[in-house]
């Protein structure tokens, strides 16, 4: 394929991952429940009022979630064809919170990063209900561009990389260290290096 194919091809297919994304609103609101929630605090809002103003708070308190609304205001304006501004997002996100999300990673609303210190790059997708510890790598093996799929409530502990074209999948546990080269079944659990899965828990 000649150079122009491949940036055709390069560019229709950014295009799809961005028309994915979720609405800025929506996935804000969405983690700030989730997030709320697994923090021990109220979660159920009177009112959109209510939950934006859960919503700044959490943003001042927690790095990760400031990381997280950062990365929904990038993806907004990539979608929209925004320049530079979605840079600067991204920057930021990476300055303060140690979080950095590629541009062809999709976050479905309602996903908990726990704290900072986390990578997310390549064609990656992190359904909603996932849980992210910090110091986590889901990313890429070497010659592809096609990174790791983790299912709805998935939970990722502390330190454990998800490497390569892999299904975690829903409702699974990933332990703190592991390091994930294969896909994981529904509901059960992996860990070691490299990482085997036992039953469901």
């Amino acid at each position: 394929m000649d150079d122009l194919g491949q940036h055709n091809d390069a560019a229709s297919l950014m295009a799809d991952l961005r028309s994915r994304h979720p609405r800025f609103t929506e996935a804000v609101l969405a983690d700030t429940v989730v997030t709320a929630q697994h923090r021990g605090e109220r979660y159920e809002f009177r009112s959109k009022g209510d939950a934006l103003l859960a919503a700044l708070r959490l943003a001042w308190v927690s790095d990760a979630f400031l990381a997280q609304v950062l990365y929904r205001a990038k993806a907004a304006g990539q979608r929209r064809g925004i320049p530079v501004l979605p840079r600067i997002f991204h920057r930021l996100s990476m300055i303060l919170s140690q979080v950095t999300i590629g541009d062809p990673v999709v976050v479905h609303p309602g996903v908990y990063i726990v704290h900072g210190q986390v990578v997310l790059d390549g064609i990656v997708e992190i359904h909603p209900g996932v849980v992210i510890s910090p110091w986590v790598t889901i990313g890429l093996k070497a010659g592809s561009v096609v990174g790791p799929t983790v299912r709805e409530g998935a939970s990722i502990g502390t330190g454990a990389k998800l490497i390569g074209p892999i299904d975690v999948g829903a409702g699974s546990r990933v332990g703190a260290g592991a390091v994930v080269v294969d896909d994981v079944p529904a509901g059960a659990t992996a860990t070691g290096v490299p990482a085997r899965h036992a039953g469901k828990y």
